[in-house]
């Protein structure tokens, strides 16, 4: 139990939890009284979440996959949805050289290389915030994060030679961000988030680059929306790469795998 337990209020902290729109007030005030070190960190970090801070840049941590993943302030928060995307990057990745595109806090990486033994873990991410918290993410996993647009920043010697390529990319239309819950539009960088005209820009970039990095039966995973997907595949397909589809109902996730050929 947090040292902070007894000197503070918990229905309190429910009820101001609720009354600024927290849904689940309850699980937030234990979480928020089990990581504040003291009282006055505890009142802080209520003050920041009703105030709108997310609840993972209060806490400075997110659950992922069952790890703890590091989140700095301004850093896109990983998506529960989106372990959906780690479980299939996981399937494919059996001690393989595996890429981490547009990391953010570098979760997907993190979670592929905890499952995975002997995975040769790589990220990049354009927003230099996400690049240091995603650092310190895959250290203990040995990965390496470089910081850059897309496919630009890593090692040259990849070309040819990646098993898993994963991309948690942008994919929201650039209209339809306003219509996002405040903490994502407020806290999180644009960049993360922002997809272009129709969600899909980023996606096309990634997959028609990704036949050049890809190893001969080497895979790419996208996360998409279930709406998308149709227009998703088609770049996959446009690229060379074989399709599929899957999707988890319970988590509300779409993953679009393309297969590169193998060596005839």
């Amino acid at each position: 139990m947090s040292r902070c337990a007894s000197s503070l209020d918990k229905p309190v902290i429910v009820s101001r939890l609720r009354a600024a729109g927290c849904v689940f007030a309850e699980d937030e005030a234990g979480l928020l009284i089990s990581t504040a070190g003291t009282p006055a960190e505890l009142a802080a970090m209520v003050e920041r979440r009703v105030a709108g801070l997310p609840l993972e840049h209060v806490l400075g941590w997110a659950e992922f996959c069952g790890l703890r993943i590091g989140v700095d302030p301004g850093v896109f928060v990983p998506r529960r949805r989106t372990e959906f995307l780690a479980r299939e990057a996981v399937r494919v990745a059996a001690g393989r050289t595996v890429v981490d595109l547009c990391c953010g806090s570098g979760a997907v990486g993190a979670a592929v290389a905890a499952a995975v033994a002997g995975v040769e873990l790589h990220a990049a991410d354009i927003d230099p915030a996400a690049v240091r918290c995603a650092r310190r993410n895959v250290a203990s996993a040995g990965g390496r994060v470089y910081e850059g647009d897309l496919y630009e920043p890593l090692p040259a010697a990849l070309r040819g030679h990646v098993d898993v390529l994963v991309a948690n990319v942008p994919y929201v239309p650039t209209g339809a961000i306003g219509l996002l819950p405040p903490e994502a539009r407020e806290h999180e960088p644009r960049v993360a988030l922002d997809g272009g005209a129709d969600g899909l820009a980023v996606q096309r970039r990634v997959a028609a680059a990704a036949p050049g990095w890809l190893a001969p039966g080497g895979h790419l995973l996208i996360e998409t929306s279930e709406r998308q997907a149709p227009r998703t595949a088609e770049a996959f397909t446009a690229a060379g790469l074989t399709v599929r589809v899957t999707s988890c109902e319970d988590l509300g996730a779409t993953v679009v795998i393309g297969t590169s050929p193998t060596k005839s």
